[in-house]
């Protein structure tokens, strides 16, 4: 087909979001096309969307089948059940995806659940790999109730951590110690939290006072990922707070960079493995179809839900 349709930014719509048609993809010869199935959508893009020229297309992840595959005769073949990301304009009947960036599916996961792996699945696994062997070692991760905080909750329990996980609303301390929390800290403020540490590692969501509050925690030779900023972009910190506490790391982990420093495909694949052997769960908490893209959206930037949104295109 010559056109597909595609979520693009028109200011007078809903939510600035609206459904299109705009010009067929075409793959590159290390790119697969893919024919999707289900999106999901994270704060980042949203916020990106709400800015954005006219005409823009949104859009990280998806999952879907492959209906051509590369012209360099490697990656998934036409028909298989794959999920992935793309830098922009996933929100799409149809997207052309570079091999490296997906995976195959395991048949026992949905589209939905694998909508929800690629940012915030990838985002708490590289994050969490900087903090090394986690075995019985303290982690904190502040702004649990998220995508990537609950990903990684899991994954951090399930490499042996002791983890403690900070939310804002007492309401959801039964979800977060689900996901996998020991402890759970109900404030900005993360005096509470020294009770348990000092951390190996702390996965900071947050910003603001809670990273100036964690980094008071770390042990020595323990590393703080900077991995977002949902209350505040801006923090102080005490240099000579850093400086006694000894070897300590700061880490800013950069979406694009640290994705594409190696393939995504491995890492990818061995995180929908999980969610097949009912080890990793994928907390989706809205599912709608993608003509409700706008009103979602704001529900999303509104704090109006945790986890994972995912956005049906049947």
């Amino acid at each position: 087909m010559s056109s597909i349709h595609a979520i693009v930014v028109d200011p007078e719509a809903p939510g600035r979001l609206a459904i299109k048609e705009v010009a067929a993809p075409q793959a590159g010869p290390s790119e697969v096309l893919v024919q999707v199935e289900t999106i999901s959508l994270n704060r980042g893009e949203v916020e990106l969307a709400m800015h954005a020229d006219a005409g823009w297309r949104p859009g990280w992840d998806l999952a879907g089948t492959v209906i051509k595959q590369a012209a360099h005769g490697t990656g998934p073949k036409a028909g298989s059940r794959v999920f992935g990301s793309v830098p922009t304009g996933s929100w799409a009947e149809q997207v052309a995806v570079p091999t490296n960036r997906l995976a195959e599916l395991p048949t026992s996961v949905t589209f939905a659940q694998a909508a929800t792996i690629p940012t915030a699945g990838l985002t708490a696994f590289r994050a969490l790999e900087k903090g090394g062997l986690l075995l019985n070692k303290h982690v904190l991760i502040t702004g649990s109730t998220g995508g990537v905080g609950r990903f990684a909750l899991q994954l951090a329990r399930l490499g042996g951590a002791y983890v403690v996980g900070t939310i804002r609303d007492a309401r959801h301390e039964a979800l977060v110690r689900e996901a996998g929390a020991d402890e759970v800290i109900v404030e900005d403020d993360l005096a509470p939290a020294q009770t348990y540490g000092p951390y190996h590692l702390i996965l900071d969501l947050v910003g603001g006072k809670a990273l100036e509050s964690a980094l008071s925690l770390l042990a020595t030779g323990g590393t703080c990922v900077l991995a977002g900023a949902s209350a505040s972009p801006s923090a102080t910190i005490d240099v000579m707070d850093l400086i006694r506490t000894g070897r300590a790391t700061l880490y800013a982990l950069n979406m694009y960079a640290e994705f594409d420093s190696r393939p995504r495909s491995e890492d990818l694949a061995w995180l929908a493995q999980l969610v097949a052997e009912q080890k990793l769960q994928t907390s989706i908490e809205v599912e709608a179809s993608w003509h409700d893209v706008g009103e979602v959206a704001q529900r999303l930037l509104q704090r109006q839900f945790t986890g994972k949104a995912v956005l049906h295109l049947a």
